[in-house]
């Protein structure tokens, strides 16, 4: 098994995940058992799915990265729908989960382009250097 926790992606994965769980018992109980356990399921996924996207050969990570993508832009959405519907205490924490969200999902672009880059064909030279 592969290790994950030197992955600055994982760390901040795992930040948002512990602020969202944290954030959430403030809320509501309308909301924390409507978009909030939203908000938490989705961190929680997004932490696995780093994991999982870690775990495996690089050739075969990305289906698993394009979903990690997909789900933080659920995530981001999420948030944002919980900001409008006043779930947080104050703006500051919903502030600070997007700009983690937002990190993550920047992390999550260049570790896509990197694997598209490495399982393209013409990301492979010859050892002379010629093309054939």
């Amino acid at each position: 098994m592969a290790k994950y926790e030197h992955l600055p992606i994982y760390r901040k994965a795992m930040e948002v995940t512990v602020f969202i769980e944290n954030t959430v018992k403030g809320f509501s109980r309308f909301h924390k058992y409507s978009i909030g356990t939203r908000m938490s399921e989705t961190s929680w996924n997004v932490l696995s799915l780093v994991v999982k996207a870690n775990n495996i050969p690089v050739k075969d990570r990305l289906p698993l990265l394009r979903d990690l993508r997909d789900t933080i832009a659920d995530l981001n959405t999420t948030l944002t729908i919980a900001k409008e519907l006043k779930a947080f205490a104050n703006f500051n924490s919903y502030r600070h989960a997007a700009r983690l969200v937002v990190d993550i999902g920047r992390q999550s672009e260049g570790w896509l382009k990197s694997a598209a880059a490495a399982s393209s064909p013409e990301s492979y030279s010859d050892p002379k250097g010629a093309r054939s």
